[in-house]
């Protein structure tokens, strides 16, 4: 079993990737030392594990969570939350564009700067991605092992570099 995870990087790497890397994949990570049995291990912290991974701990159950990337899966990060902000910010441009029949007369020249829509998507993934935190989890009661996980026997998992 790896101790040290391999490093991460999300780009471009600016201030609100290395928000999200620090929460979710932080390359300063050290997997803890493995129990000698685990009740649940849990193979992908996406939403599925990541709710398994908590209510399980949250009922005393020992827990070890393994993640090969990101925690948060692609519902955080290059799924539904980055989606989410482009719809938005493509709505907003939609709405500007019919603002005529409200009344509201825009001036000729509104432009989008795709490079500034996506920043808020970054932004706004890195202020939500505590809620899937390597640190989070660990406080949860959650053994996080980040790596890529393999079965190496009926009931053994090993986890190995990312």
């Amino acid at each position: 079993m790896s101790s040290h995870p391999g490093i991460v990087e999300v780009l471009p790497m600016d201030e609100h990737n290395r928000v999200l890397v620090d929460h979710v994949h932080p390359n300063d990570w050290q997997n803890p030392k493995p129990k000698e049995l685990y009740d649940l291990v849990v193979i992908g912290a996406g939403p599925a594990g990541l709710i398994v991974a908590a209510g399980a701990a949250g009922m005393g159950a020992s827990v070890a969570l393994v993640e090969r990337h990101l925690m948060g899966g692609d519902c955080l990060n290059v799924g539904c939350v980055p989606s989410k902000c482009l719809i938005a910010s493509g709505k907003a441009v939609g709405h500007i564009r019919e603002a005529d029949s409200f009344g509201v007369h825009v001036p000729e020249g509104v432009k989008v700067e795709f490079s500034e829509v996506m920043e808020r998507m970054r932004s706004i993934r890195a202020g939500i991605s505590h809620h899937d935190s390597a640190k989070r989890y660990t406080e949860l009661g959650v053994d996080i092992f980040i790596g890529a996980g393999s079965f190496s026997g009926s009931d053994t998992v090993e986890v190995g570099d990312s």
